[in-house]
């Protein structure tokens, strides 16, 4: 399983260039994105109908809605004993069952199980007693058996709710708290990572992933611009990381976005919806909402159409770049997964008495042990210590200070290593060390892949446990390759 997979994929940049090419007729970032008598969306944290449009004319109405893959906190992946770890070499970490070989069977991983279960909870989700599996046909290169295994038909946790705090105005002192509705919650195998590789016209399958263990959360179109969204998503990932069911972190892919966004004038149905796929960092997910209402806004208000399609977006240009349409509905054949029962799982009141307690999953046993979620922790800090409730959010990544050890914050700091590293020296020797490790991204990088370079800034941010600056690892890392 060391080789790792070439296919010939000449039209893969082609697609990323014909894109740019097709947006090119889109304002930039720098310019502005309405033509004279337009005015930007306002996301109204009141609660109010938000507008945007020419003076004299109905408003319009955004509407957003995510879905939101989680990786889970697992040492192993959801249908397999293969190990999970970011940045392993490619392909050293995939079994039998991973790489799709006949024969093999998923056995389930508890750990997964009892992830999405805590993650229901915690999210005021009805627990379906009764869950089951399904596949959902897709071909793709880093998808080895043509399937996912998911949850489609009855999902291991619905109708939930997510609270979440948004300033007025900008304005810490003003804060008002919204929430969005949660569809469902569904456990899924991850696919393989593809690495399109433009100088060679080739692509690079990784299945490394493949099969790792995914929380996918649905949430209702209940926001209704950038500001919400990054305010819900920002909540979850606090609260996913309190749990311990996800590290979240968006910079190592283990939490991605996609954003469903459309626009309508009062009183009518929804507008069509595009989706704007795989965003990984929460700045960028405001970013692309805000900028693709504002592009389907002038769009409709120049007398054109928005076409139900996918898109990306492109942090560099500040812009949504169409990947493909979806007017012809994909049919991905779902079907019962065959090789997977239903998911029982239990209460205190279905627990049979004779019930080996090692081999089910008790769903008030788990919600017992639900830690103090960010929410309640605020609530505390505003009620025993008197502060404002907008100064708790910032106490609370703080938590250590209040453990009564009677420490002085910069104790605290340096006992914790929470401090940035200072020592240059010792950075640039952790820099090298990446660069020694990771070949194959050094000559991708030489050869012009200047997006490789992230990937090796967030090895280093790893090592250091996110205490060096980036931008100066940026520096660091751009001053060895060239040398």
């Amino acid at each position: 399983m060391a080789a790792v997979a070439a296919m010939a994929a000449a039209g893969c940049g082609g697609v990323w260039r014909q894109a740019r090419q097709r947006f090119a007729r889109w304002p930039g970032p720098g310019s502005r994105p309405f033509s004279r008598g337009h005015r930007a969306v306002v996301c109204n944290a009141r609660g109010g109908a938000v507008s945007a449009g020419k003076s004299g004319l109905a408003p319009w109405i955004p509407v957003v809605g995510l879905e939101i893959h989680a990786q889970i906190s697992s040492n192993s992946k959801l249908f397999s004993g293969s190990q999970v770890q970011f940045a392993a070499p490619p392909n050293s970490l995939v079994s039998f069952f991973d790489a799709s070989l006949p024969g093999t069977l998923p056995v389930l991983n508890r750990r997964c199980v009892e992830a999405a279960v805590m993650t229901g909870l915690a999210l005021n989700c009805h627990i379906n007693k009764k869950s089951l599996f399904d596949r959902k046909h897709y071909f793709y290169a880093d998808l080895p058996a043509g399937y996912q295994i998911t949850q489609q038909r009855v999902p291991i946790a619905v109708n939930g709710s997510l609270s979440y705090s948004l300033c007025i105005d900008n304005k810490m002192s003003q804060m008002v708290t919204k929430t969005v509705r949660i569809k469902q919650i569904q456990l899924e195998q991850d696919s393989g990572k593809s690495l399109h590789d433009d100088t060679r016209s080739q692509t690079l399958v990784d299945l490394n992933r493949a099969g790792v263990g995914l929380m996918e959360l649905v949430m209702e179109p209940d926001m209704c611009c950038g500001e919400e969204a990054a305010a819900a998503v920002r909540e979850l990932q606090l609260i996913l990381q309190t749990l311990g069911s996800s590290q979240a972190v968006m910079a190592e892919g283990q939490l991605r976005v996609d954003a469903n966004v459309s626009v309508h004038h009062p009183g009518e149905p929804y507008g069509v919806r595009t989706e704007v796929k795989n965003i990984n960092s929460i700045r960028f997910l405001a970013k692309a909402i805000d900028y693709e209402i504002q592009r389907q806004i002038q769009e409709l208000g120049n007398g054109g159409t928005i076409l139900n399609e996918t898109r990306a977006f492109d942090s560099k240009l500040g812009c949504t770049i169409p990947m493909r349409d979806k007017e012809g509905k994909q049919d991905y054949r779902f079907m019962p997964e065959p090789n997977l029962p239903p998911l029982i799982l239990y209460d205190a009141k279905s627990l049979p008495a004779n019930m080996n307690h090692q081999q089910v999953i008790n769903i008030d046993w788990i919600h017992e042990r639900l830690p103090d979620l960010p929410s309640v922790k605020r609530e505390k800090l505003v009620e025993q210590y008197g502060i404002l409730p907008e100064h708790s959010f910032t106490l609370l990544v703080l938590a250590e200070l209040w453990k009564g050890e009677g420490k002085t914050p910069l104790e605290t700091v340096k006992e914790h290593k929470l401090e940035l590293l200072q020592d240059l020296k010792e950075l640039e020797q952790i820099c090298q060390a990446v660069i020694d490790g990771q070949e194959n991204e050094v000559l991708a990088i030489k050869a012009g892949n200047r997006k490789v370079l992230n990937k090796l800034i967030g090895l280093v941010q790893k090592k250091t446990q996110g205490r060096s600056n980036p931008v100066l690892v940026k520096q660091l890392l751009e001053k060895k390759l060239s040398e």
